[in-house]
């Protein structure tokens, strides 16, 4: 009994003193202290050790692990477009806080395209109080318009028996292909003989405003009795056809009073015929004026196409 007693208070008193320990890291274990006591102040001593002179804590690396995983996470979060960032912080946030997806769908019923502006902001004849320098969707038809081609129209004329007819400017791919000026301008239609250029007098509706312009349109026979159904249109006539009978009529007025003339100014006519033929002479050559042609290279290229439509 008394070797029992002798071991219970030999454990109990911490064990057999060593020369070799430290009193700073041996263990001093009162005798009042139990097992569990003296396990849970080992964990404590171990979770306040810091990193390098022990073992790290559970708690400690699980900080350490989750600062590592954000930095990777929020690295591969803002290599993403914008486009997956924003699904993902929508997932997240229904997840999260409750809701569906039609909660995040906006509303499309005031989208629009650059043809509904165009449909919008267009105008057959632009006028200089039309024109808005701050208004951007004003600057894109004005812009359209100008890539427009005005000498001639092309036309829809399937409603011409109720006397209403679509006329509008032809575009690029329209002047190449010749439709509308060696081409009928209807639009159902691809004759290529006979046309005819037509001045219409064209009355439209824009924007609650009646509006008039003169255009030209040059159709085949079979579509100007569509355009004439109603009433009858004026025939373009062109500059150069003018000219001609003008002419002809001075030629035939001065035709008419040439023997008038020549019986009162017969005396005249022989000065005159004095005077050129003294200046044949190669001395007067160089005394008389130059005739020099008045017409500019504008109305040299109109009557050359004048001249080709007739």
């Amino acid at each position: 009994m008394n070797d029992s007693s002798d071991l219970i208070q030999f454990h109990a008193s911490g064990g057999i003193d060593s020369d070799f320990e430290d009193e700073s890291t041996s263990p001093c274990i009162e005798p009042s202290q139990t097992n569990e006591e003296i396990s849970t102040g080992s964990k404590r001593k171990h979770s306040t050790t810091k990193h390098g002179q022990g073992i790290p804590s559970k708690r400690a690396f699980e900080d350490l692990y989750e600062a590592e995983a954000a930095k990777i996470d929020r690295i591969h979060f803002l290599a993403l477009d914008a486009y997956s960032r924003h699904k993902i912080m929508v997932n997240n946030y229904i997840k999260y806080y409750g809701g569906s997806m039609k909660d995040f769908k906006r509303s499309r019923a005031s989208d629009k395209t650059d043809y509904d502006i165009l449909r919008e902001q267009h105008r057959f004849v632009w006028e200089d109080e039309d024109e808005d320098g701050n208004n951007w969707e004003k600057r894109l038809a004005k812009k359209y318009y100008d890539r427009l081609y005005k000498e001639y129209c092309v036309a829809d004329l399937s409603k011409y028996k109720e006397n209403k007819i679509a006329l509008r400017w032809r575009i690029e791919r329209e002047v190449i292909s010749g439709k509308g000026q060696f081409l009928c301008g209807n639009l159902k239609c691809g004759a290529s003989d006979d046309l005819r250029s037509w001045e219409v007098n064209f009355g439209y509706m824009e924007r609650g405003e009646k509006k008039n312009a003169l255009v030209k349109l040059r159709l085949c026979l079979k579509c100007s009795d569509k355009l004439n159904y109603h009433h009858r249109r004026r025939l373009a006539k062109s500059k150069m056809k003018n000219d001609t009978t003008r002419i002809v009529e001075n030629s035939s007025n001065r035709d008419s009073g040439a023997t008038q003339e020549s019986e009162q100014n017969t005396s005249s006519e022989q000065l005159k015929e004095e005077s050129a033929k003294s200046s044949d002479k190669p001395d007067n050559v160089w005394s008389r004026p130059v005739n020099i042609d008045t017409k500019t290279r504008e109305d040299e290229i109109e009557d050359y196409f004048e001249d080709m439509l007739l």
